[in-house]
């Protein structure tokens, strides 16, 4: 079966959309996205996305396209019909298309596109492994709490670690203070057992999973601690993991060079992921899809 997407109230075979070559998001990276997980056919942390996804658009000054109601009616349809259950759920918003002109264009509607494919999580041998991680500057710009399509630097760093052998970066000030990764954000496991990853603001994004494990970690006690680390703090941490919508919750057994632990994903992440994967089985609502 083709797949399907949204684009600006039509379903088009996805290999026949496009948006005009005067969309702001295409000229001016003048747009947000949302990545949302489908498991079991079921949306993780909608609610989340769509509350996070309103405040991107807001800070940005775009207009929501529609009601958060409607564009679940449009997300679900574009689950079902291209047959996903357990996988990821792409929402683009941008300022629309106007004449190219820096000033923002006055009376333009918005432009939506949406997307679902299947497959979502690593590979049960890279969970089992652990990733390797290396340190790069943050060269981003200074609102990175807002998710915008503006993804060069990220790219770039995902780049970076691919020809070291890494799957992911940690990302860190001129003082060596670790912001989060290209895609994911960052944790650390302190010598003591505590929980650690950089408080919100406008240096990191606000991640929905990192949210989510943070409600888990103190449901079963963990200490969580909301505050910068270096990168030197990590290289000596007990144990180091990412958390993304797409990698849930995922081990790091070395940066650079550095091997974290002794080599092996630690047992307070090999507890939190278990603990995730328990909430993902026990989502409620409305199946989306189901084969």
């Amino acid at each position: 079966m083709s797949r399907v997407a949204y684009v600006n109230g039509r379903y088009v075979r996805h290999a026949e959309a496009a948006v005009h070559i005067e969309d702001r998001g295409y000229q001016f990276s003048d747009g947000i996205y949302e990545v949302t997980a489908i498991w079991k056919g079921r949306p993780v942390d909608l609610e989340g996305h769509w509350i996070r996804l309103e405040r991107s658009l807001s800070e940005l000054e775009i207009p929501m396209p529609m009601s958060a109601k409607a564009l679940t009616v449009v997300a679900r349809e574009t689950v079902r019909r291209n047959l996903v259950r357990n996988g990821i759920l792409y929402t683009q918003i941008t300022r629309g298309v106007a004449p190219r002109n820096h000033l923002f264009p006055a009376n333009t509607p918005p432009a939506l596109v949406m997307t679902a494919r299947s497959g979502l999580g690593p590979s049960a041998a890279v969970i089992e492994k652990g990733v390797k991680v290396i340190g790069l500057p943050d060269i981003r710009w200074g609102r990175r709490d807002i998710k915008t399509v503006s993804l060069l630097p990220n790219a770039i760093a995902k780049q970076r670690a691919h020809e070291q052998g890494a799957a992911e970066t940690f990302l860190y000030t001129p003082d060596g203070v670790v912001t989060e990764c290209s895609s994911s954000n960052a944790w650390m496991v302190t010598k003591e057992g505590v929980l650690v990853t950089r408080p919100l603001g406008h240096d990191i994004l606000g991640g929905i999973t990192r949210q989510r494990l943070i409600l888990i970690a103190k449901e079963a006690g963990v200490p969580v601690e909301e505050r910068p680390f270096t990168l030197e703090e990590a290289k000596a941490a007990r144990e180091l993991f990412l958390t993304s919508t797409t990698n849930f919750c995922l081990s790091v057994v070395q940066i650079d060079e550095t091997v974290i632990g002794n080599g092996h994903p630690g047992g307070l992440t090999r507890e939190l992921r278990a603990q995730y994967m328990e909430f993902l089985d026990k989502l409620e609502g409305p199946v989306w899809y189901d084969h």
